[in-house]
């Protein structure tokens, strides 16, 4: 449990990453060689100079940069974290709904990615050396240097295209009135985009457990232990097991910054309508109330997935509760 000085201290840090990751961001889209107002009238657009100023001054195009991001500040403590240009709505109601698409497909692929991979990985230890780990070792040290983007492509068109098991895009059937469409429906479209993250985000999972596993296997205690007479099952179970899952599952928490980047790449080659499609729309229109707010969410999301790597960690090794009774 976290006492209150570490959970003062927690929401301090909170605070400072938030702010410094929406500043961070208002300086590098505000960079950005884009001109959000003709993204949002075009370029072909047969506007007066004063209807388009009057558009800009609606905006807020024609403020100071500081002052356009202490504006949206100020909003921000009050409730409201602007309208998007890019959906012409708020930006809370376009993040909620969006982000609700992409949890889902991330929380799918990370559970998937962390167990599969843990095991996968324990096998690979258990059999070092052999023609399964060599296998295995080869396909993720080369699934790891891979782009998202070129990964789900292939995957989308071997089982999209070449043998049709699955659509190729969407989140729903096409043409399907969205009352009309079912859980099946939204977890057959869903199959290729969460395939293609769990395989993204296996790679670290399996190589860091087969590592520990070797290394722990090699251990003098571990050692003893089969000098005892204590089969390979209990010393997976009594030593090897306890002391690999918790850094794996710290590790996997510690992963939900790369499945952001990674979910944007794969939602957007399978065109599904989540918060990493409309991430890439707002860059392209310079939409800068939508980028900031995405950068918010997704700063706090990260942060969370951190903060429960570290509770787990005091709350299953009693020596970290310990030290930090003592401190």
């Amino acid at each position: 449990m976290f006492k209150t000085k570490s959970l003062v201290s927690e929401i301090i840090r909170l605070v400072i990453l938030l702010f410094s990751v929406s500043l961070l961001a208002f300086i590098l889209i505000t960079s950005a060689p884009i001109d959000p107002l003709t993204t949002y009238v075009g370029t072909e657009s047969t506007l007066s100079p004063e209807a388009r100023q009057e558009i800009a001054q609606y905006w807020g195009l024609n403020d100071p940069l500081p002052q356009r991001f202490f504006t949206w500040l100020g909003h921000l403590f009050q409730g409201d974290m602007g309208t998007s240009i890019t959906y012409k709505r708020p930006v809370a109601d376009v993040i909620f709904e969006r982000f609700s698409m992409s949890f889902v497909l991330m929380m799918v692929s990370w559970a998937l990615s962390g167990i599969i991979g843990f095991f996968l990985g324990m096998a690979c230890g258990k059999h070092e050396n052999s023609v399964f780990d060599r296998i295995i070792k080869t396909i993720f040290l080369g699934l790891k240097s891979a782009p998202t983007f070129w990964l789900g492509l292939i995957i989308l068109t071997v089982f999209g295209v070449l043998l049709g098991w699955f659509p190729i895009g969407m989140a729903t059937p096409m043409g399907k009135v969205s009352s009309d469409v079912t859980f099946a429906d939204r977890l057959y479209h869903m199959v290729l985009p969460a395939f293609t993250l769990t395989i993204v985000s296996m790679g670290d999972v399996i190589l860091y457990t087969r590592q520990k596993y070797v290394e722990i296997n090699r251990s003098d205690y571990v050692l003893y232990a089969k000098t005892r007479g204590e089969t390979d099952r209990q010393i997976t179970r009594r030593h090897i097991l306890r002391n690999i899952a918790l850094p794996a599952i710290t590790l996997q928490f510690a992963s939900f910054s790369e499945l952001f980047g990674g979910m944007a790449l794969a939602e957007n080659v399978f065109s599904y309508p989540g918060i990493g499609t409309a991430t890439t729309a707002a860059a392209l229109s310079a939409d800068v109330p939508l980028l900031l707010g995405i950068s918010l969410i997704s700063a706090l999301f990260v942060f969370a997935g951190n903060l429960i790597a570290d509770i787990l960690y005091g709350v299953f090794d009693p020596r970290l509760r310990e030290g930090k009774a003592n401190a």
